[in-house]
């Protein structure tokens, strides 16, 4: 058995069933949220591959045997295509990069290019891409390549980032949306729980500020969890403030990464090479941050359709070797980058794309064979 103490080969329904059971011994979980969670797991490959870190870390020994020798870094987990956004730093300039790091463990750092490259062929199978899979990873490659060999460097859209900027920047023309959709969640009822009421007090600008509290839905791969955000008028316009709960990373159910079930969700983003939003802080087991159309996680959808997709994916790959040098020296990163044969990122994206895919149809059907 792995280190978790769960059957090492189960179908995806006994998967599921395990790691939520295991998850709400750390925090509580939303019965109809998780439903919800459930039913847009079949929607394709790429939505279950963002719902189920869990699996694919219970999968990922399939891969594992030819990139065990890898370097391990503080990995950000659930890494995916569409895991990235925009935020404001402390001289309120636009930056771009990694959005969350929910499920932040100890792991190869081979594990984050694999799944961002299966990611993209996943969402190239969806129609969200359109570049084919192989130039899709030797963009990623070459990204993060290009980023150890600079010693990492954030992504400042103020003053540089020309297609970047223009594709980071496209769903900013439409502010009213984003207002219309936060604001259309239901009012929470009743009291929050006491660490999500007091971090998000501490964010706002004023901790007496009159607010409305709302239970928002979004995301895939916390789907379920408590998510609340305070909505509030200040200085004429409004503002948000969001709190989700946080738990430990699903490596650990898996029997995968560190054994210890310390959240790294701050330490991480403190060491990485980035221009950090001001507004993000770890409370305890929630995270907390400010949410604005300038301030949130982008969608493929949400992109110009007309793009160079190829230069998103090389930024894509910068940004994962500005998060890795928080815990690993440039130098160690590309020593083993450079040992590795030609075409190992294409192998192994394929490979556990055809395993997410594998488990989608399992999970459509209500049946799976065993990993």
């Amino acid at each position: 058995m792995p280190k978790s103490g769960k059957p090492a080969a189960t179908t995806i329904q006994q998967s599921t069933r395990s790691y939520e059971k295991w998850l709400r011994a750390h925090i509580p979980l939303l019965p109809a949220d998780l439903q919800l969670k459930h039913e847009r797991m079949r929607e394709s490959p790429f939505s279950f591959l963002r719902a189920t870190f869990y699996r694919w870390m219970e999968r990922w020994p399939a891969v594992r045997r030819e990139l065990a020798s890898a370097p391990e870094v503080l990995a950000v987990g659930d890494l995916h295509v569409e895991n990235f956004g925009t935020w404001r730093d402390a001289e309120g300039r636009l930056v771009w990069g990694i959005n969350d790091f929910d499920e932040t463990c100890r792991l190869p750092y081979v594990q984050d290019l694999v799944r961002l490259a299966a990611s993209a062929h996943l969402a190239l199978a969806a129609n969200h891409l359109k570049i084919p899979k192989r130039e899709a990873d030797e963009a990623i490659l070459a990204g993060y390549a290009e980023g150890l060999a600079a010693g990492g460097r954030p992504f400042v859209l103020a003053e540089r980032g020309g297609a970047l900027r223009v594709m980071a920047t496209h769903r900013l023309r439409d502010p009213e949306a984003f207002w219309s959709r936060l604001t259309a969640w239901p009012t929470v009822g009743g009291e929050l729980p006491p660490g999500a009421e007091k971090a998000l007090r501490a964010l706002l600008p004023e901790p007496d500020l009159p607010c409305r509290v709302v239970h928002r839905i979004a995301g895939l791969g916390s789907l379920g969890r408590q998510r609340f955000v305070a909505i509030a008028e200040w200085k004429g316009a409004q503002i948000a403030r969001e709190a989700k709960a946080l738990a430990p990373s699903a490596a650990l159910w898996a029997g995968a990464g560190d054994e210890s079930p310390k959240i790294l969700y701050q330490t991480l983003m403190d060491a990485a090479v980035r221009s950090p939003d001001p507004f993000v802080r770890v409370k305890r087991r929630w995270v907390v941050r400010r949410l604005a159309p300038d301030c949130s996680r982008i969608e493929l959808a949400e992109l110009p359709a007309e793009r160079d997709e190829a230069h998103l994916l090389r930024a894509m790959g910068k940004e994962t070797a500005n998060v890795h040098l928080a815990s690993r020296t440039a130098r160690s990163l590309q020593s083993d980058l450079a040992a590795r044969p030609r075409g190992w990122l294409h192998a192994a994206a394929g490979r556990m794309a055809e395993a997410v895919q594998q488990d989608w149809e399992a999970w459509t059907r209500g049946r799976s064979g065993k990993p």
